[in-house]
């Protein structure tokens, strides 16, 4: 290729950057649009988190796992049509709660600026602003985002990391979605607020090889707690778990401090302590104050919100979230 075949290359790559999603979502994108929209976003969590402070963890797991499919676009919240299975319908959907709360948002930013703000930024907002009204820390949102059309149960399946990953899964699931190492460990540690159902570890209790064993790298005394208190039987569905005993409604470092104890709840969280970087990576936390886990935690999330975004006349902005406009 001649030397202007190459600036030619150059300079469309330079404009393919610009033209891409991480360059078009913005801090403010609503603000001529609708100026309100964030205002209102963030009034109607502050009404109504404080009342129900258990669905910050369900919403900002909602965010992650609509970002690990076709990216943030929203296709979550799509319900199933006569000839499709919506990721709703994939097993790592199926404890989601919250899907109510995010169309009373959307109902009232559709009062005040019809077809204007999309399903996939009401997501990606009231995930920050429910943590953050229940203590957790703040991120930036920049806003912009457009909401797909595309929605299937098997895409879920293969894109959203699982409690029963391996790190090099775990690895390969975030890679996919431009996050490294680094930010595996960080966006796992939001494991510090919320809880679980026993269907989603008593493999480590009661089955973990297929011989009726025990996980060995699953602390005894902390397995032998659930067994006796919680997950009494290795068919328990119903039962919840904190997955952050003792301080499961605040956002701290003490996730980190039951990993290196090996009490993490999941395969997936005792894998993290598996590899020498994401190990080396969770001391450097730990030795470090508060401030620096929720500083890097935010800038993790705020590059997640931006992983294979729609804009610009991409996809639409759906006028129900469940459904597709017609």
């Amino acid at each position: 290729m001649g030397s202007s075949g190459c600036l030619l290359l150059a300079v469309m790559c330079f404009l393919g950057l610009f033209g891409s999603g991480l360059a078009q979502l913005k801090m403010g994108f609503y603000d001529q649009s609708c100026p309100k929209a964030e205002t209102i976003v963030l009034n109607y969590v502050k009404e109504h988190i404080p009342n129900a402070p258990s669905l910050a963890a369900p919403l900002i797991r909602m965010h992650f796992h609509d970002c690990f499919v076709r990216g943030c676009d929203g296709s979550v919240l799509l319900n199933d049509t006569s000839n499709n299975q919506a990721e709703k319908d994939a097993f790592p959907n199926l404890s989601i709660r919250g899907f109510d709360f995010v169309d009373k948002v959307k109902n009232l930013l559709e009062a005040e600026c019809p077809g204007i703000v999309s399903c996939a930024d009401i997501i990606s907002l009231i995930a920050r602003d429910s943590i953050v009204t229940t203590g957790g820390p703040y991120w930036k949102v920049p806003t912009g985002r457009r909401d797909g059309t595309i929605s299937r149960v098997s895409e879920a399946l293969n894109n959203i990391p699982s409690p029963f990953n391996n790190f090099t899964d775990l690895q390969r699931l975030f890679g996919n979605k431009g996050l490294n190492i680094k930010d595996l460990v960080l966006l796992s540690g939001a494991h510090t607020i919320g809880v679980s159902h026993c269907s989603s570890f008593t493999n480590r209790l009661y089955n973990f090889t297929g011989v009726g064993d025990q996980d060995p790298a699953l602390d005894s005394e902390y397995a032998a707690n659930l067994k006796a208190r919680k997950c009494t039987t290795p068919t328990d569905s119903t039962t919840i778990v904190e997955m952050d005993p003792g301080s499961h409604r605040t956002f701290d470092l003490s996730y980190y401090t039951l990993l290196v104890k090996r009490r993490g709840l999941f395969d997936s969280d005792a894998a993290l302590t598996t590899n020498s970087d994401s190990r080396s990576f969770i001391s450097q936390l730990l030795q470090g104050p508060l401030s620096n886990f929720l500083a890097e935690f935010a800038l993790s999330m705020e590059k997640m919100g931006r992983v294979d975004v729609k804009t610009g006349s991409s996809g639409q902005i759906r006028k129900q979230c469940a459904l597709v406009n017609s």
